[in-house]
Formats: structure tokens, sequence, C-alpha cells
């Protein structure tokens, strides 16, 4: 009998339904708990309280930046801000809005080892930026230094961009981009303060040019304040040869709120 037939490595692979049943008696056992604590999880992790809270972006949006409009404006439809001054991304969406109810996920994925919230960030994604995802080559993550990588032993874009490659059967790049200086945070600074502290940080190496040329590439990121990390990302893959940079993420801000990223 082969693995197909359900064998493994000499054991008899459970099947859908015994997975599903064994997963069901542990819930009634053990309840599963809320990224946002205490309240039994709904599905994706949050509890009823938090999912109601949260303002996912289902309206219309800026094509440029992805900042919700009050009223739909027709396909394409760019902010003044977008329009007065293009960015070097194509177009962007946003799952979320970044305020206190969506801020704490974001940040147990980003400071409190939960990789695993990327698998439901990528499930927002993948509605989100359903348009953008259709039409990508291929998706990069928003690089680390490798110094803040060996600190965090992970990079949260990177979490939210290979499930959902995995998900949608896109091309995945995690090296495509490389972040060559360790910039400071961006928390904290000016429109201007972010587009200096992140200027001629990412590269895409020599050696990696062929997986960006020519190609349509989709950024993922968890948060987009500014835009300056994009902006100086999408740059770097255009200057190797990319033919568009979209981008992606998961809650953007509206105004500055003065929540830590």
């Amino acid at each position: 009998m082969s693995a197909e037939d359900g064998v493994f490595q000499g054991r008899l692979k459970p099947g859908p339904w015994a997975t599903a049943l064994w997963r069901g008696a542990l819930d009634l056992v053990f309840p599963p708990q809320s990224l946002d604590g205490g309240e039994a999880a709904m599905a994706g992790g949050l509890s009823a309280a938090t999912w109601s809270r949260i303002h996912f972006l289902d309206g219309p949006v800026c094509d440029g930046c992805g900042t919700p409009f009050e009223y739909d404006q027709g396909p394409g439809a760019r902010c003044a801000a977008c329009m007065a001054r293009p960015r070097a991304f194509a177009a962007a969406r946003a799952a979320c809005l970044y305020d206190e109810t969506s801020r704490e996920p974001i940040l147990k994925l980003k400071h409190a080892d939960r990789p695993d919230v990327g698998e439901l960030f990528a499930l927002w994604i993948a509605r989100s930026a359903r348009e953008l995802i259709a039409e990508a080559d291929a998706v990069a993550p928003v690089p680390l230094h490798r110094w803040r990588l060996l600190s965090r032993r992970y990079n949260q874009a990177a979490e939210i961009a290979r499930p959902l490659c995995r998900r949608e059967g896109i091309a995945y790049l995690p090296d495509a981009l490389v972040r060559r200086r360790a910039t400071d945070t961006q928390a904290g600074k000016s429109g201007s303060g972010r587009k200096r502290n992140v200027a001629a940080a990412f590269v895409v190496p020599p050696a990696r040019r062929g997986l960006v040329e020519g190609r349509r590439i989709l950024l993922i990121d968890d948060v987009m304040t500014t835009g300056a990390t994009a902006e100086g990302c999408a740059r770097a893959l255009k200057a190797a040869g990319a033919a568009r940079v979209d981008l992606a993420v998961v809650a953007r801000v509206k105004e500055a709120p003065g929540l830590t990223i």
C-alpha cells in the first residue's frame, strides 16, 4: 500500500475525518484559548468580541495606498496623496485598520514568539488583496536585517507570506530582497524620518535578480504607516528589473494614532 493509500513510513496515516474527530475531542477537553486571552476562540484564534471590533476594510479603498474611502469612487480611484505623489509600488491593499483591537494579535506575531498567527493573517490578506494576488507572479516578504532576524528568530512578514503562497499556489521568494543596513525601528518617526531611516536599506543581490526580472511581485508586510518601508523595497525590486510591485499588508494606519508598531 502506498503513502497515498494511507500508509506513511510503515504507519497508518489517519484520514481527514480522523484528524477532525481528534481535534474536536481535544477542544471539548481543552477549549481553545483566543489570542486576546480567556474567552474561547472562534475560528482563526480570536474571540467573538475581538472579531466584532476589528475594522476590516471591506468597502471602497484607494487603489494606490489602500486607505479607506467614505464612499465608492469607482474602479482604480486614488486618494489626493497618491495622485500628487505616486509611489514605487503600483497598488496596495490592507486587510484591516491598525487600531487598539488589531494591534494585539499583530504584536503577538511580531514580538511574542507567535509565528503561527501568520497563518491567520495570510487568510485575511488572501481576501483583501485577491485582485493583486490573482495578477502576481511571485510573493516577497519585507526582509529583516540579519541581526534582528537572529534576535527575533523569524521574520513576521515571511510567516504571513509563506502560508499565503502555499494557499494560493504562487511562487515564494523569501530571499529576493535583503535589508543590507540595520535600520532603527520606524515607530515614533515622522514620514520624512521614516524615509531617511530606510533610504538605500534594501537591495536585490545580483545572484537573485533573475528571480524578479520581468515579474510582477507582491510585497508582503504586517503594518503600513507611511509606506516608507514598502517604498524602499519596491524601489529595490524595480531597480532589479521587476515589471511591477504591489503591496499587501495585514493592517494600515489611517491616521497617526501614536500606537506602538
